[in-house]
């Protein structure tokens, strides 16, 4: 089965690859020759998700999923929630990012927080959706060198380190991403069972 992958994030597409199994491959926005920027202009998580699956099965033709992921901070009633990818500006720096959020949260005691994963699958003719959410908190300061995004600052419940600190197969087990693919993978399983 061939699948794309509506993005052109390496760092995103390794995460997905490692959990697909085999006989799924996965192509890129790049693979299929979409060099456009996605638009992601509804102002929630879900209907980014879908517009982005939807944009690339109607000017593609391709069975398709893509996701949107955004951080939720309680303190900040759920900021930077859609904005994450830009909440420092357009540029989409994640060290500015992280910078913002952290200088936002300086005297803040409570920095509860969760990541979303929605992931849009646009397949034989139907749109379906996959939630994944990983609950934890901010850190007061960067650490970590692996990962992306915000993972320097962002502990999982229970862990002592950050996203940016443990191997990508813990991540991808315990993360939003990780989740949300599994109950992906698992829905495109039960399609392949049942053709054979």
């Amino acid at each position: 089965m061939q699948i794309v992958f509506a993005t052109n994030n390496q760092n995103k597409i390794k995460e997905v690859q490692a959990l697909v199994p085999k006989h799924i491959t996965l192509l890129s926005l790049k693979d299929i020759g979409c060099h456009e920027e996605l638009p992601e202009t509804t102002g929630t998580i879900a209907g980014n998700a879908q517009q982005k699956a939807s944009y690339v099965k109607d000017h593609y033709g391709y069975d398709c999923f893509a996701d949107d992921t955004g951080l939720e901070v309680d303190a900040l009633n759920g900021a930077p929630g859609v904005d994450t990818a830009h909440y420092a500006g357009p540029q989409r720096s994640a060290e500015d990012n992280m910078n913002k959020l952290l200088a936002k949260l300086e005297n803040v005691t409570s920095r509860k927080a969760q990541f979303k994963t929605v992931i849009a699958l646009h397949l034989n003719g139907a749109l379906k959706t996959f939630t994944g959410i990983c609950k934890g908190e901010i850190t007061t300061e960067k650490q970590g060198t692996q990962g992306f995004g915000y993972d320097p600052i962002f502990k999982a419940e229970g862990y002592d380190q950050t996203f940016a600190e443990i191997p990508l197969e813990e991540k991808n087990k315990i993360g939003h991403r990780g989740k949300a693919v599994q109950q992906l993978i698992k829905f495109l399983n039960t399609l392949t069972d049942a053709s054979n």
